[in-house]
């Protein structure tokens, strides 16, 4: 038995462990489907084996937009690669992350994931938790809230920019330019008018948003 649906962006793939036994099921994703999501920029698949049945979820999440850029640039001053860059973006949409999805995630072996999940230890990024086969790793709380309270700080700055240079913005234009969905880019334009730092001009769609006075 195999079945899939789409449900909020996300694609999950069960299959019956009778009939595909799970290392040809991620043999086959790898081939496939991982290196397309990677080229993407998307997060790759995850395995859940639920014992009778196998689990596949495939997120149609871009890792790598505006706004991730603009909060790893935050730990510009750390010695970090690109793959534990990576790998922060991914922990900021999921609870954890271990040895494994590491490796599929970066594309490297297990000895190269281990060394590069204790380095962002070592950065005071993440922590560890529990040993050998349950490891995993989570992001760091006080850092990330350090973080969080300065990153809308940058984009508004990226705003303020846009604004100077062409002498308004729409919500559409916020959009793209902070990679953010509709609504989301309203509400972060309706807090800098809020805060005066922008005028809001016009009504509903036909609303500009310039510099006041």
């Amino acid at each position: 038995m195999r079945f899939s649906c789409i449900l909020s962006g996300i694609r999950m793939v069960k299959y019956d462990m009778s009939s595909t036994t799970r290392n040809e099921i991620r043999e086959h994703l790898n081939e496939s489907g991982t290196g397309a999501m990677r080229s993407a920029n998307l997060e790759p698949p995850r395995f859940q084996d639920r014992r009778s049945s196998f689990l596949v979820i495939m997120r149609n999440l871009t890792l790598m937009n505006t706004e991730a850029i603009a909060w790893l640039n935050r730990y510009a001053d750390r010695p970090l690669n690109d793959r534990q860059r990576l790998a922060l973006v991914y922990l900021r949409h999921n609870q954890q992350i271990t040895n494994f999805d590491y490796q599929r995630l970066a594309h490297v072996d297990s000895l190269t994931a281990s060394r590069e999940l204790r380095g962002l230890v070592q950065n005071g990024l993440t922590l560890q938790h529990s040993s050998r086969r349950w490891t995993h790793y989570t992001l760091n709380v006080s850092t990330i809230d350090k973080v969080e309270v300065s990153l809308p700080l940058l984009l508004e700055d990226k705003v303020l920019d846009y604004v100077r240079r062409h002498g308004f913005i729409t919500r559409k234009q916020c959009a793209e330019l902070l990679d953010l969905k509709d609504i989301p880019a309203r509400k972060f334009l309706f807090r800098m008018r809020d805060k005066g730092i922008l005028k809001q001009t016009g009504f509903k769609r036909g609303s500009q948003y310039v510099l006041p006075g």
